[in-house]
């Protein structure tokens, strides 16, 4: 039951990460000048791969997986939307807040000892590596920011 919860907790994350990176995105078509879109679609495709991921594992485990981003959700969308208003800096800002705290909770998680190796190797091989690309990319685009 545990791993469940542990689950769908990083599957609201996960889906609360689409639901950003979608705002982020229309926001970016929305204004030509930002430009950065071809760079956050493929971290948009990574979160919405791992929501794909984490919902056929709960139901191979016999869970449900949640619908929904939750209260998670609703932050992303403040934080996303106060970004829009301080324009790309703090936009960019918001998403690597998010992926660090994204991976955080993954390395938080292979500390616990009750994990089962199935979940494990989820987040190993693909979400926490996945995570840790998409820090890299944005503090690339940071960079390109403040030169």
């Amino acid at each position: 039951m545990h791993n469940i919860e542990t689950l769908n907790k990083f599957l609201k994350d996960e889906l609360s990460a689409t639901e950003t990176y979608q705002q982020a995105l229309d926001k970016l078509r929305e204004d030509a000048r930002l430009g950065e879109s071809k760079d956050l679609r493929p971290i948009y495709e990574d979160h919405k791969e791992a929501v794909s991921s984490l919902q056929a594992l709960i139901s191979r485990l016999g869970g449900t997986p949640c619908e929904d981003s939750g209260a998670w959700g609703t932050w992303a969308k403040i934080v996303q939307g106060s970004a829009n208003l301080l324009g790309k800096e703090a936009a960019l800002k918001s998403l690597q807040g998010g992926e660090k705290s994204g991976a955080d909770a993954y390395e938080e998680a292979l500390q616990e000892t009750e994990l089962s190796s199935d979940i494990r190797s989820l987040i190993e091989t693909k979400l926490l590596p996945a995570q840790q690309a998409h820090i890299r990319t944005l503090d690339r685009l940071l960079a390109a920011e403040t030169d």
